[in-house]
């Protein structure tokens, strides 16, 4: 069946580029799936779709929309799952702006319901002389995945306490500071759930180059090679020959996006020059040092919600014995003393610049 879509969701940039498309009657239940699916609802909140350019559009009752289908457990957005089973006419969820469609078995009454969507069919992959076509995925996706890491410009990880922690912040103050320091930065996520937004706010940042998991395929990191994805996304932004790598663990430390994964694979640990520590909240920022000391991984500096104030700087500070910089208040400062240590890394090529 040929039909014409209203939105094509992020997720599926890379498979998906015309509204029309061919359904199937066949969907395998496994994270990457691309359907196509009518949704049920109108919202007030929580009502928007990105599209392949990155741009939000509100989605309205009776749309068609492509996603992919994926899993999320977000603390502040939707939990869902891949079902055992999918077929047309299941009412499954979006789960994320992002596009990951999945059964929903969580809601934060914050962003309430989430869209309910019948599932219409497969979008199919025609190849050749093949009129029949099969289900597509977006797994594999254009960057390879990786079983070794080639040699890497100094790496800096942004690691939070949890989603919201203000990690995306930091790392485009980051950014910033250092294109503005004469530095060529390449940008990537290495974990959380599909959704192009992150990357291209680095990009707005000065980033000359960005790639998230999505981009090797992956929906979510909640499941799947999450460690082989991460080691592909970093080799590919290393091609484009950056001084450095700035790279995001989206979800938080103990949540199930892989983050602990990422930061015990020791080939990625011995690419690392510097962690930046995001955090909501002084116990938080504490707990999470104590976490990732023993990975022989302590932060530079810790930033965030716990550091908008003296009153949290102070606490985490004496408990821990990291300096806190607030990324927002004091982008400058912020960016400059997570540079100035990694005046040590090899290879790094400190340019003078503005200051």
């Amino acid at each position: 069946m040929r039909i014409d879509v209203d939105k094509i969701a992020s997720a599926a940039r890379h498979v998906v580029t015309h509204p029309r498309v061919v359904l199937g009657s066949t969907i395998p239940a496994v994270a990457g799936t691309v359907v196509a699916g009518r949704v049920l609802d109108e919202k007030s909140t929580y009502k928007e779709l990105e599209d392949a350019h990155g741009r939000m559009r509100t989605v309205h009752r009776g749309d068609v929309v492509v996603g992919v289908l994926g899993s999320r457990d977000a603390l502040r957005g939707y939990s869902g799952v891949v079902p055992e089973s999918v077929a047309p006419g299941d009412i499954l969820h979006l789960l994320n702006l992002g596009g990951v469609i999945g059964r929903c078995t969580s809601v934060n009454p914050d962003v309430g319901q989430p869209f309910r969507v019948e599932i219409l069919g497969s979008v199919l992959r025609l190849t050749g002389d093949d009129r029949q076509g099969e289900p597509a995925s977006i797994l594999p996706g254009p960057v390879p995945l990786l079983d070794e890491l080639p040699p890497l410009p100094p790496v800096v990880l942004l690691a939070g306490t949890c989603m919201h922690a203000g990690k995306t912040a930091a790392a485009c103050a980051l950014v910033r500071r250092a294109a503005r320091r004469g530095l060529v930065v390449g940008a990537c996520k290495l974990t959380g759930v599909a959704l192009r937004r992150d990357t291209l706010e680095m990009e707005d940042h000065g980033a000359s180059v960005a790639h998230s998991f999505a981009d090797a395929g992956l929906p979510s990191t909640n499941t799947g090679p999450v460690v082989p994805a991460a080691r592909g996304v970093l080799a590919a932004v290393a091609e484009h020959r950056p001084d450095l790598i700035v790279a995001e663990l989206g979800d938080g430390l103990l949540g199930t996006y892989g983050v602990m994964d990422v930061l015990t694979d020791p080939a990625i640990q011995r690419s690392v020059s510097a962690v930046v520590l995001s955090a909501n909240d002084p116990v938080g920022a504490w707990g999470a040092v104590q976490l990732l000391e023993p990975l022989g991984l302590r932060p530079v500096v810790v930033t965030g919600p716990a550091t908008d104030n003296a009153a949290g700087c102070s606490v985490i500070t004496e408990r821990s014995g990291v300096a806190t910089i607030n990324a927002r208040q004091s982008a400058e400062a912020f960016g400059d003393h997570v540079l100035d240590s990694l005046r040590g890394a090899p290879s790094l090529r400190v340019v003078a610049g503005r200051r």
